[in-house]
C-alpha cells in the first residue's frame, strides 16, 4: 500500500468499522493502540449502540454500512457484524476501492466468496478473512507436537455450550448466523489447516425451536474423511437442551495422543502423560490487526490466505448439503458431487 519509506513514516490507514459487538470493540482497541491507523467512522445495528460506541472511541457514528463504504476518507473497511451481511459489505467496499478485513465467514455462499476474491485481485486491494483460531495457543501447541504422535488416524473436536435460557440474539438466528459449521467455520478451518484436503463429508444437524427465526438449541455433528485417510469428527452445539459444557480437541496417532481439554493440554503415550503448556487466547484480534497493518505498510505476509478460507467454506457447504440430503458428499479438485 505504501511503497516508500517516507510514506510509511507519515501515512495513516483510515479505518471504517462495521459492527459494535465484542469483536468490533477488540478491533477498535487494537486500532487505537497502533499509530499507523485511525478509526474514522463506525456503522452499527442501532442508532443508540452506534452513538455510544462512537463516543467511547472518539469517532463518527453513521446510520448504515452503505454510508461507511462510500466515504472518501476510509481506506480500510473492517467487517465485524452479523455473518449474513459479510459478503455484501465486502463486495461494496471492494467496489469502492477499499481494503477489506472481514471476520469469518467471508460469505454464506461459495460462489460469492470466489467472486469476492477475484474482485479483490482485480482492484489490487487486500481481502483478509480473519481466522484467529490459527494464532491461538491451542492451535500452535497442536502444530508443535503433531510430529510426536506418528501417523494420525482419528481426530475429535467438540465445542458444546449450554445456555439456558438461550439468548434471543443473532447467533441463534437461522438467517443471521447461518448453518452452524459455516457460521462457526473455525471448527473446520483448524482441521483443513492441519491436515489438508478432504475426501468425503457427512453431517447431521438438528434445531429445537419455538418460532421460525430464532432457535433455542442447535446440535451439529460432522464426519470428515481426509485424503490422507484421517477420520475427523466435529461436534458443535449450543443452547437450552445442552447439559454439559465441553471444549475438547483430541488427536490420536499410532505413537501417542494429544488431548486438549478446555485450558489444559496433554501428550499421552503408553504409561506416560506429559502436560503441554497452552498460551493465552487473549490479544488475538490485536495480533491479527497488527499483522494486517504490517502487510499494508511493509508487505509482510499474513498467516492465512482468502483461498485457504474459501476451501474450508467449500467443506462447510458440503457439510450443509450432507445434513440437508442425508448423503455423503464427495470433494475433489474444487468440484464435489453427492
Amino acid at each position: 500500500m505504501y511503497n516508500s519509506e517516507a510514506a510509511r513514516k507519515t501515512a495513516t490507514v483510515r479505518v471504517g468499522l462495521v459492527g459494535t459487538g465484542y469483536a468490533a470493540k477488540l478491533r477498535a482497541e487494537a486500532l487505537a493502540h497502533d499509530e499507523r491507523s485511525q478509526l474514522v467512522a463506525i456503522a452499527g445495528h442501532t442508532i443508540e449502540t452506534t452513538a455510544a460506541f462512537a463516543k467511547e472511541y472518539q469517532t463518527t457514528a453513521l446510520s448504515s454500512w452503505q454510508q461507511l463504504v462510500e466515504r472518501d476518507d476510509v481506506d480500510l473497511v473492517v467487517i465485524s457484524t452479523i455473518n449474513r451481511d459479510h459478503g455484501a459489505i465486502a463486495r461494496a467496499a471492494l467496489y469502492q476501492g477499499k481494503h477489506v478485513v472481514v471476520e469469518y465467514p467471508l460469505s454464506f455462499d461459495v460462489k460469492e466468496a470466489e467472486e469476492l476474491i477475484t474482485l479483490a485481485k482485480a482492484q489490487n486491494k487486500l481481502l483478509h478473512v480473519e481466522h484467529i483460531e490459527l494464532l491461538g495457543g491451542l492451535h500452535q501447541a497442536l502444530k508443535q507436537h503433531l510430529a510426536k504422535i506418528g501417523d494420525i488416524f482419528y481426530v475429535r473436536y467438540s465445542t458444546i455450550k449450554p445456555q439456558n435460557p438461550a439468548p434471543r440474539k443473532w447467533t441463534y438466528n437461522h438467517e443471521l448466523f447461518g448453518f452452524p459449521l459455516i457460521g462457526a467455520i473455525s471448527r473446520l478451518h483448524r482441521l483443513t489447516d492441519l491436515f489438508g484436503k478432504v475426501l468425503t463429508v457427512n453431517c447431521h444437524q438438528r434445531y429445537w425451536e419455538t418460532e421460525p427465526e430464532y432457535y433455542q438449541t442447535c446440535f451439529c455433528t460432522s464426519e470428515l474423511c481426509f485424503n490422507n485417510g484421517l477420520l475427523a469428527q466435529v461436534i458443535y452445539g449450543k443452547g437450552e437442551t445442552i447439559w454439559q459444557s465441553e471444549r475438547k480437541f483430541e488427536v490420536h496417532g499410532e505413537q501417542g495422543g494429544l488431548i486438549f481439554d478446555s485450558e489444559a493440554g496433554y501428550f499421552i503415550q503408553a504409561g506416560k502423560t506429559t502436560p503441554i503448556e497452552i498460551s493465552t487466547r487473549r490479544g488475538l484480534f490485536a495480533k491479527d490487526t497488527t499483522m494486517v497493518l504490517d502487510h499494508l505498510f511493509d508487505g509482510a505476509s499474513l498467516y492465512v490466505t482468502p483461498e485457504e478460507s474459501l476451501y474450508t467454506l467449500k467443506v462447510a457447504d458440503a457439510a450443509q448439503r450432507a445434513a440437508q440430503t442425508g448423503l455423503t458428499i464427495f470433494m475433489g479438485d474444487n468440484l464435489d458431487q453427492s
